[in-house]
């Protein structure tokens, strides 16, 4: 489903390439077929051209159902001036992709980006125990080292496989079959309230006992419904740890207002990472 009848004049998307990654997928799937994509080459860099004004969107994995958080997008999150302004899930769906005319028996070597790999652990050590698996910056670069050698296979989408002229050995080969990745949209702009959005916030404390339980506390007390809770260290102080904090609410309305309020007299310091639409 395409959300750009939510985004006045489209600009450019910036999303992690290259061509033919499950981000560009999301880009496709948010923003619609006609987007003006542009690949970059790390996650840093879709915050930096968003930032640099080069592009007016950009869009990053930020967790998935299977292997967990996307530490590189927390990071980036911690130090940016980006806002999110949506989210987008995608089911991930992996095939196994390799040079026209290779069969099973040709493979010798694997190739993806190290979360594929780890999400296709069962069906690897069952069907390639002897393969060599290597780890790669993206799933699009590994359906291009597929292209250029006979004896290597690229575990990417089938996107991939149609954009560098694979051809799949077998689909949906990833261990769980509700593998999903959610995906940031972010702008440099907020977004207004819809009556059905969330909030993701950054929270940091005091290395003090309790200090999670006063962050906490206030989210009772007001009903707000928490969806999610990761921690990272602050990169300030070791042993000091940031809280990745996601609630049902926009941070226009009075209840949130309420809570920030009430959270800044406990000394917890938060940094808003933006208000959005409940994904569908």
């Amino acid at each position: 489903m395409s959300h750009n009848n939510n985004i006045s004049s489209i600009g450019k998307i910036a999303y992690l390439g290259p061509e033919g990654t499950y981000s560009q997928l999301a880009a496709l799937e948010y923003f619609g077929n006609d987007a003006d994509l542009v690949n970059c080459a790390s996650i840093d860099d879709v915050f930096a051209a968003l930032e640099n004004r080069q592009v007016t969107y950009g869009i990053v994995p930020v967790e998935n159902s299977t292997e967990g958080a996307i530490n590189n997008t927390q990071d980036c999150l911690i130090d940016s001036s980006a806002k999110i302004i949506g989210e987008q899930i995608v089911s991930i769906e992996h095939s196994l992709l390799v040079l026209e005319g290779t069969t099973k028996s040709d493979v010798t070597r694997i190739v993806s980006h190290k979360q594929s790999l780890a999400q296709c652990r069962g069906y690897l050590a069952k069907n390639f125990p002897k393969a060599e698996q290597i780890e790669c910056s993206s799933n699009a670069e590994a359906a291009i080292r597929a292209q250029a050698d006979p004896n290597t296979a690229a575990i990417a989408s089938e996107l991939a496989g149609r954009l560098y002229s694979l051809q799949s050995l077998d689909s949906r080969i990833q261990d769980k079959s509700n593998n999903r990745t959610r995906f940031l949209v972010l702008a440099l702009t907020d977004t207004a309230a819809t009556g059905s959005d969330k909030t993701s916030i950054l929270v940091y404390t005091e290395n003090k006992p309790g200090a999670l339980f006063r962050v906490l506390e206030p989210f009772e007390n007001y009903r707000l419904s928490l969806t999610k809770i990761e921690t990272r260290p602050s990169k300030k102080k070791a042993w000091e740890y940031v809280f990745f904090i996601d609630f049902e609410g926009h941070v226009l309305d009075e209840t949130t207002k309420k809570l920030f309020a009430t959270l800044k007299q406990g000394g917890v310091e938060v940094k808003i990472l933006g208000s959005y639409p409940l994904s569908k």
